[in-house]
């Protein structure tokens, strides 16, 4: 039986990056550098670094699921963000552990499609995801290329093209949906959605001229699965958590990690605290 803890922990379930940027290690930088306690189940291992993947191993269901087991039966979770799972298998494990525990918050990130436009997982895979995990989540974070892949839809191109998918969105079962705008480039300004049930909130930063993002989308998701867990309003986490993302890459040309896309700095600050409203 979980131990009651003074501590907001949060439980990421992602894919493990040997560089560091992305993926586990950068999901335990964020909870961390927002004021939690992160705790983590790997559903695979990469062989990677700032200028690609070389390798993935998967790993299997049966210990994804007595990792989670492991998790649950001692640590007082209160907020679980997910984020590659590779196949169907896994997915379905997950998604029955996550019914069996409950936890109080679930953030997806649907990690679906690489940087080339290449999709990650399989079509199965994809229709396992929405039947299976999405419907529990209370926020989902797809970029546009993900959007786009889980409604098979064109990419939006600017932000009408956005508001476009809206009510598609909303059909996918979970609680919100967050739509990242990251990758309309040619904008001055990085503008995600925040699909409601009832209303579209707009949460617009100044771009920031880097190449180092990698991890961009592990880092937000995680800040905000962080912030859920310390008793933040879904609203206010992501507020909190695009501010923090946004800072991470503001500074990321400070680290200068690797030959390739280096990733966004997650302890800019020492540690990073919103300011409550």
């Amino acid at each position: 039986m979980a131990v009651q803890s003074k501590t907001p922990i949060t439980l990421t379930i992602a894919g493990s990056d040997s560089g560091g940027g992305a993926g586990i290690q950068a999901d335990i930088k964020a909870i961390s550098a927002t004021g939690g306690y992160a705790c983590s189940v790997i559903s695979a291992l990469t062989a990677q670094n700032t200028q690609g993947v070389t390798g993935i191993f998967n790993i299997s269901p049966e210990f994804v699921a007595e990792q989670m087991d492991a998790v649950f039966s001692d640590l007082d979770v209160k907020a679980v963000k997910i984020g590659m799972l590779s196949d169907s298998a896994i997915i379905r494990t997950v998604a029955a552990k996550l019914r069996q525990y409950q936890p109080p918050f679930l953030v997806i990130d649907p990690v679906m499609v690489a940087t080339s436009g290449d999709l990650l997982l399989q079509q199965e895979a994809i229709e396992t995801l929405k039947s299976e995990l999405l419907p529990l989540a209370d926020v989902i974070t797809p970029n546009l290329p993900e959007a786009a892949a889980l409604l098979d839809a064109e990419i939006p191109h600017n932000e009408d093209d956005m508001a476009q998918l809206v009510e598609a969105l909303r059909g996918l079962g979970a609680t919100s949906v967050l739509l990242k705008g990251g990758h309309l480039s040619q904008t001055r300004e990085s503008t995600d959605l925040l699909i409601l049930s009832d209303q579209v909130l707009r949460f617009s930063h100044p771009r920031i001229d880097t190449h180092n993002t990698h991890g961009t989308g592990c880092t937000l998701s995680a800040a905000i699965a962080s912030f859920l867990a310390q008793g933040l309003t879904l609203i206010e986490a992501v507020r909190h958590a695009k501010t923090y993302i946004t800072e991470a890459i503001r500074h990321a040309d400070q680290l200068r990690i690797g030959a390739g896309h280096g990733p966004v700095h997650h302890f800019f600050d020492g540690h990073f605290q919103p300011e409550r409203s």
